[in-house]
């Protein structure tokens, strides 16, 4: 069983672009990613991505909500996944795919506070 995640260059730059101008930490920002990814009706590519990027630990994305994570990716993919293909593949699938997602959030909103109300307003729709 893998506990890392190592993400594209690309989106460490993403990761990093966010977080300097939200002040919110990657592993929010990629939790965030992913619940938009996951709004899309298609399955992200799963393709080897270069390796180049941040590491992460399991926990550090996951924390508490390992198992919700978890349902909510095999919810998405409608069929049974295993815990291998779960993390770090189909996880960082949906981080890959998400982070120009939540890109594009954030600077259609234009700052900080209009994007965390946009991103509370999807919660709610």
């Amino acid at each position: 069983m893998n506990f890392r995640l190592r993400t594209s260059k690309y989106t460490e730059e993403k990761l990093k672009y966010l977080q300097s101008t939200t002040n919110l930490n990657p592993n929010i920002l990629s939790r965030l990613a992913i619940s938009l990814s996951v709004k899309l009706p298609t399955l992200p590519e799963i393709n080897p991505q270069d390796a180049n990027g941040l590491e992460f630990n399991r926990n550090t994305l996951t924390g508490e909500y390992d198992e919700v994570f978890k349902i909510l990716l095999t919810q998405h993919a409608k069929r049974e996944i295993s815990d291998e293909e779960f993390f770090p593949n189909l996880f960082n699938s949906h981080l890959e795919r998400g982070i120009d997602l939540l890109e594009s959030e954030y600077k259609h909103a234009g700052n900080y506070e209009k994007f965390i109300i946009n991103m509370l307003s999807m919660e709610k729709g």
